[in-house]
């Protein structure tokens, strides 16, 4: 699942117990909280046992089930007992965070970081109970750890299978009354559940929203020379290297030379400590053919020419349509960008990619009238532009640096050698 991948969920087992397995065939598929993915069997075989059930969280190395092989050897299993029960909780929150109505903060003196005021808000903890819990932090800070060994203790979230429709009211409620599915009065409107990731992306983009102070700048780029390079080189590119070459690439190239000229724009930040990111790894959202977004992620952006970044890119954006991404392909963004040109879009304000400081809207290329300076004079010329929005923390990210980081990304563009090689 990769490295930076330490468990996931089980969303539905595709065989059941006595089912003949063939090696590289799908036994069953996981979610962990931005991809589902298939997991193929090793080996062919009969389904003997199953270990764990739809829901369930395991962690990367655990025995789900046994396959008996031709020689009858079977693999040695873990008992379910073993989950983390911590894990277990962690997985009901990451669910509830979608559901759960945030409380205000702003009445308490003491600092909570937006990790713990999150899980407060998913497991309906108070500001005042939230108040009472020992913190083992710095200066008695609540930490992550603080809160999940409270919610343990307390008792609230001990089972392991969450419902996705109604939401349970934690012990600390005033209502008692079940939260239900609405339904159509009229019969004439749908009412359609979202599923699982909406839910998770609904999520995130609340508590960016609530987290990070946003901030725009927006830059208008000349990208005429890129255009008619693109135009001239497109066909032999592909025959020669086998991959299509669009303008993402290019922009993302210009953005990984500005994240190092700006290396303040590839930071994060955890409570009121800023890390400040060694390697670049650019985030690429991509519409998943569901109408659901996704964030694949290009890994030492800042070390690939332009074929490796057209590789990349094309890589994971043709996985990411196909359903194919493994959980580590959306893992270790430093810092995100996103095409709503794609969709005809001028210019947008997206939302910052949590814990990444910025995001890079690209905005569709137009053929616009334009004031061309000449030594001779100006004159009217047409020419191919489009917008570049960049969103910031501005917590972390004040408007000097955040424009000049958009600022040099426009340059790179406007300044792309139209006789360079691939």
């Amino acid at each position: 699942m990769g490295e930076s991948v330490a468990e996931a969920t089980i969303t539905n087992w595709l065989k059941n117990v006595g089912d003949a397995i063939s090696a590289d065939e799908a036994v069953l598929e996981i979610a962990t909280d931005k991809v589902d993915s298939e997991v193929p069997s090793e080996v062919s075989g009969i389904l003997t046992e199953l270990l764990f059930q739809v829901n369930d969280v395991v962690k990367v190395g655990q025995t789900i089930a046994i396959i008996e092989t031709e020689g009858g050897a079977v693999a040695t299993p873990v008992s379910k007992e073993e989950v983390s029960p911590v894990a277990e909780v962690v997985k009901t929150i990451e669910v509830a965070t979608t559901i759960a109505a945030p409380a205000d903060f702003s009445s308490s003196e003491k600092f909570f970081s937006p990790l713990v005021k999150n899980i407060a808000n998913a497991e309906g903890i108070s500001v005042s109970e939230l108040e009472g819990i020992a913190g083992s932090g710095k200066d008695g800070r609540v930490t992550k750890e603080d809160i999940l060994n409270y919610i343990k203790s307390r008792g609230s979230q001990s089972a392991a299978v969450v419902q996705p429709v109604v939401a349970t009211p934690s012990a600390t409620s005033k209502s008692t009354a079940p939260i239900t599915t609405p339904v159509s009065v009229n019969g004439g409107d749908e009412i359609v559940e979202m599923d699982r990731m909406r839910k998770l992306i609904s999520g995130y983009m609340v508590a960016s929203v609530q987290t990070s102070a946003h901030v725009q700048s927006f830059i208008e780029v000349d990208v005429t020379n890129i255009v008619k390079w693109r135009d001239r080189v497109k066909n032999a590119f592909e025959k020669r290297e086998g991959e299509k070459l669009t303008f993402t690439p290019i922009f993302m190239e210009a953005v990984a030379k500005a994240l190092k000229d700006f290396p303040g724009m590839n930071i994060s930040v955890d409570g009121e400590f800023i890390i400040k990111r060694k390697n670049i790894n650019l985030g690429m959202a991509a519409a998943l053919p569901n109408g659901n977004l996704i964030v694949p992620v290009i890994k030492n952006a800042d070390q690939l020419n332009l074929v490796g970044m057209a590789k990349a890119v094309n890589d994971l954006g043709n996985r990411a349509k196909a359903g194919k991404l493994k959980p580590d392909d959306t893992q270790g963004g430093t810092y995100t960008v996103t095409n709503v040109g794609t969709f005809g879009s001028v210019f947008g304000t997206p939302i910052i990619n949590q814990p990444q400081v910025g995001i890079l809207a690209l905005g569709a290329i137009r053929k616009v009238p334009a004031v061309i300076e000449t030594p001779e004079g100006d004159f009217i010329g047409i020419r191919q532009k489009m917008f570049l929005s960049h969103s910031y923390d501005h917590r972390v990210v004040d408007g000097a640096l955040g424009g000049s980081f958009v600022k040099r990304v426009a340059e790179y563009l406007e300044a792309f050698d139209v006789n360079r090689e691939y």
